[in-house]
């Protein structure tokens, strides 16, 4: 395939890809609501995710002091560790790298079992039978992801600078309330509220790309593994861009 081929599928895809954004909202206010199967996907994806989200954040919280404690020491500033382990968390670290890793989890699992269903034509079945698919399959998971996504962020963030205290009490002797009294007060509401925000974003992201992926797989079981696996890739550089976008316009509004 030539690079001029790639250069059309690529934003070929991004239209498609577009237009089934635009039925996602279409769909998403119209009758009937799927709330039973909307919060058994809000459970599956938050349950599924929540030990692996715990135990990135727990590590998160334990590198980054580990790696950074020796080079405040040369300056006697450890006191400084909770307000900027808390800050490059809260802002940046935990937000982006939880969203990655649920990302591989949830946007592979989605693209599987979606590509899965429209291969064996079960998809197809459902048109015939008079189910909406596109609400029941893809509405229902592109809204479980958006919001569970922001609570795993906020758990992984916890756990994380849970992670971070455990360090810091082992090798400075700093007491539970002084260390999480210095992270909060260290935190504002230009730190909380643009990086709770654009967890949204990315959930959606990570959601509307699986199911776009899964929905449209091509036919054939080389055609679930490749659905699986651009969901994740595709989703991951979505995820960076949005970043970008959410911190260029947090850097204007909250001037940080």
């Amino acid at each position: 395939m030539s690079s001029s081929e790639k250069i059309k599928n690529f934003f070929t895809e991004i239209g498609e890809l577009t237009y089934f954004t635009r039925r996602f909202f279409k769909e998403v206010i119209t009758r009937p609501f799927e709330i039973k199967e909307l919060l058994r996907q809000c459970y599956n994806i938050g349950n599924k995710s929540l030990l692996l989200v715990s135990v990135t954040g727990f590590i998160i919280g334990l590198v980054i002091t580990l790696q950074t404690r020796p080079t405040l020491e040369e300056f006697g500033a450890e006191s400084w560790m909770p307000s900027m382990v808390s800050i490059s968390i809260i802002r940046e670290i935990g937000p982006v790298i939880i969203a990655l890793t649920f990302a591989g989890r949830i946007a592979s699992g989605i693209g599987a079992e979606l590509g899965s269903m429209k291969v064996t034509e079960q998809i197809d079945a459902m048109e015939v039978s008079g189910t909406n698919p596109f609400k029941y399959l893809v509405v229902t998971r592109v809204l479980a992801t958006t919001l569970m996504l922001p609570l795993l962020v906020i758990i992984g963030d916890a756990i994380a600078l849970y992670g971070s205290f455990i360090i810091e009490y082992s090798k400075g002797e700093v007491s539970f309330v002084l260390y999480f009294n210095k992270v909060f007060n260290s935190l504002e509401f230009g730190d909380l509220i643009p990086a709770t925000i654009k967890t949204f974003f990315f959930g959606f992201a990570i959601g509307i790309v699986g199911c776009f992926k899964g929905y449209n797989c091509k036919k054939g079981t080389v055609g679930v593994g490749l659905a699986a696996n651009s969901a994740v890739v595709f989703s991951s550089m979505l995820l960076f861009i949005i970043d970008f976008i959410a911190v260029f316009i947090t850097d204007i509004f909250f001037e940080i």
